[in-house]
């Protein structure tokens, strides 16, 4: 993808009520009230049919197999993936709550093999920055509405964070900007800290593949 007035990729992860959407919609509000043109993604996207499937896995309504949901989800990011490019391509910041990194966190902590989990997103974009807000388990679970889903326990929650710090390293080393910011600050202190990276990204090259 050309790099010529091309917006910028930042995705923010976190484990489950890290307040991870909601400085995604600050981050959002604060760029256009800069006068930048954004828009932000929420991954699984639960509008779509697919997005609906999974809809219905989370909130444990319908039963799947761990194979097929993880391979829903990472559908579920390539039938938007389009829509992201051609935003970014016509200078629009997009901002993702979660992407292909919690795919593979959720899914191998399930015990499926790492290089399948990441094997389906292979093509989508790269990101210009990853955000990983971590907060440990046992502070998340106790944040309202704690277990509503599927995989808001602490054992499961324990065992994603321990395949964040494994993405972050392999990325890393591959030269992808990811970040560990502590969310059990205040709420000020971590979009301060988010904008500063924000504000940091390099537009002047071009988008690559995962």
């Amino acid at each position: 993808m050309s790099a010529q007035n091309r917006g910028s990729l930042v995705v923010i992860e976190g484990l489950d009520r890290s307040g991870k959407s909601t400085q995604c919609q600050i981050l959002m509000e604060k760029l256009q009230s800069k006068g930048k043109k954004v828009q932000l993604y929420k991954f699984p996207d639960r509008t779509t049919a697919i997005g609906k499937k999974i809809d219905a896995y989370l909130k444990e309504t319908s039963q799947l197999s761990d194979q097929v949901i993880h391979l829903l989800f990472s559908a579920n990011r390539w039938e938007l993936i389009e829509d992201i490019q051609s935003k970014i391509q016509s200078g629009v910041t997009c901002i993702l709550d979660r992407y292909a990194f919690s795919g593979i966190a959720f899914s191998a902590a399930k015990g499926l093999n790492w290089e399948w989990c990441k094997s389906p997103d292979r093509g989508l974009l790269r990101p210009d920055l990853v955000i990983f807000l971590h907060i440990s388990p046992e502070v998340a679970a106790k944040r309202g509405q704690y277990g509503e889903e599927r995989y808001e326990n602490i054992e499961m929650q324990k065992k994603v964070e321990k395949n964040f710090e494994r993405i972050e390293r392999e990325y890393t080393e591959e030269s992808l900007s990811f970040i560990t910011l502590d969310a059990s600050t205040s709420l000020e202190t971590v979009h301060s800290r988010i904008m500063n990276l924000v504000d940091q990204v390099d537009v002047s090259k071009a988008l690559e593949t995962l």
